[in-house]
């Protein structure tokens, strides 16, 4: 999820630990905490876009991560505050580490929770910024905080933060199931074959859903929203992984692919080649765009393969804000 969130999140758990005791510091630790995870953002920055991408969500994300940082961390609090216990302090980072990886498993890119294990946890229920989620959860959680560190009404409306955030979530799953059985329905009464279907919460709400379906020779993208009254349609973007043939010799090229899970096709522009992963969508909801959220270039110079991310466009962004309210009230 974004950093708004998961500060939102990390100091509500630590308002949760040891608000009683040490007041707003344990918000503050907490936020704190929360955002630790998102370095490997950062650190990333110092690999190339391949090994960024395998390092993002990854060891940082994981419940050893959590484990290990936990007592370190709250040993160095215990030193500094001393009205809470190194156990308390632990238990405090421990939580706000491991919450965070914890709502991150709700979004597409998933996170490698049980790390060392090549092993991506990803329900695909939320999108990463999701206002419904995280507004509510702030309002309760600053509300909570102008409050003395004893009171009754700071506990109550933090855990009410706490539940509405997490009934959201559960609900989003349950958005989720409804717009699958939707999916799975109209592929069958349109006679296509597939080999698998795969649903995501289009961008800020989880009223519009995504689906990428994967046949033998192509993949088929459709959406649905819950206020939809026509048949849902679904464009066809054939898979092209033979233009790669020549390039499979590349390890970086294997390991990308990889990345994406076989959801990925090739297009080519101007005598250059770009590996589009579909998981995340496209830029846009016009059935004509071929502009996908995660593109990358492959460049072949002096016998090795450069893989280069394609920069957003801002100017696509706010027209897919435009078009989603539209999608969103029905086709």
């Amino acid at each position: 999820m974004d950093s708004l969130t998961q500060i939102v999140l990390g100091a509500a758990v630590g308002e949760l630990v040891l608000g009683r005791k040490v007041g707003n510091k344990a918000m503050i630790y907490g936020a704190v905490a929360g955002t630790i995870p998102d370095l490997d953002v950062f650190i990333g920055n110092f690999y190339d876009t391949v090994t960024a991408l395998e390092i993002h969500r990854g060891f940082s994300h994981s419940i050893v991560f959590s484990v290990l940082m936990a007592p370190v961390l709250g040993y160095l609090l215990s030193r500094i505050h001393k009205q809470a216990s190194w156990k308390n302090w632990s238990s405090l980072v421990f939580l706000g580490l491991f919450t965070h990886p914890l709502l991150d498993c709700f979004t597409t890119w998933g996170t490698q929770l049980f790390w060392p294990l090549d092993l991506r946890i990803a329900f695909k229920s939320i999108f990463v910024i999701d206002p419904l989620y995280t507004l509510p959860f702030l309002i309760c959680l600053i509300a909570a905080s102008r409050c003395q560190r004893t009171s009754v009404k700071r506990r109550r409306l933090n855990r009410l933060g706490l539940i509405l955030s997490s009934s959201y979530l559960i609900l989003s799953l349950v958005s989720k199931g409804f717009a699958f059985d939707k999916f799975e329905n109209a592929l069958a009464a349109q006679n296509i074959t597939y080999s698998e279907l795969e649903t995501r919460p289009s961008p800020l709400n989880i009223l519009l859903w995504s689906a990428n379906i994967k046949t033998s020779t192509a993949f088929l993208i459709g959406e649905y929203s819950i206020f939809d009254s026509q048949p849902i349609q679904f464009r066809v973007y054939p898979k092209q992984h033979e233009k790669i043939e020549g390039l499979l010799k590349y390890e970086n090229l294997e390991r990308l692919t990889n990345i994406t899970k076989g959801w990925f096709i090739i297009s080519e522009r101007e005598n250059e080649l770009y590996l589009n992963d579909l998981r995340f969508g496209l830029v846009s909801l016009d059935p004509a765009s071929e502009k996908f959220v995660f593109s990358y270039n492959l460049s072949e110079v002096d016998n090795e393969l450069i893989i280069t991310e394609e920069p957003k466009n801002r100017e696509d962004v706010k027209a897919l804000f435009s078009e989603l309210w539209t999608r969103i009230k029905g086709n």
